[in-house]
């Protein structure tokens, strides 16, 4: 998994490209989380763009993220969430965890809201 790091109106994006499946992924993006938001940036969106494949323990890995920022008084939206995730979120019963955006800007504009 490649994880980029951008930043548009006070907005955190972080861009995921590959496959969550578990292990160094994990620690990855926890990381990135946490670093943002020991620097006060608290606003965070998941660029699932580029995203090819997510298993039950990437599934967990997002879950802890967006635990980790609501009980840091911030907020994390996914956006560009393709079908096959779309499906797997929806057949867990997690849709109603996250948020989801057609874009970018759409999730920013939320978050900034």
């Amino acid at each position: 998994m490649e994880l980029t790091t951008s930043e548009k109106n006070g907005v955190t994006i972080l861009s995921l490209k590959g496959k969550i499946l578990g292990g160094p992924e994990a620690g990855a993006i926890n990381d990135k989380i946490h670093e943002n938001i020991e620097s006060g940036k608290k606003k965070i969106v998941l660029d699932m763009e580029g995203l090819e494949l997510m298993n039950s323990s990437g599934l967990g890995i997002l879950i802890a993220a967006v635990t980790t920022l609501k009980n840091n008084d911030g907020a994390l939206v996914l956006c560009h969430v393709p079908e096959r995730i779309r499906h797997l979120l929806k057949m867990t019963r997690l849709l109603n965890v996250f948020d989801l955006y057609d874009s970018v800007d759409e999730a920013i504009a939320k978050l900034n809201a």
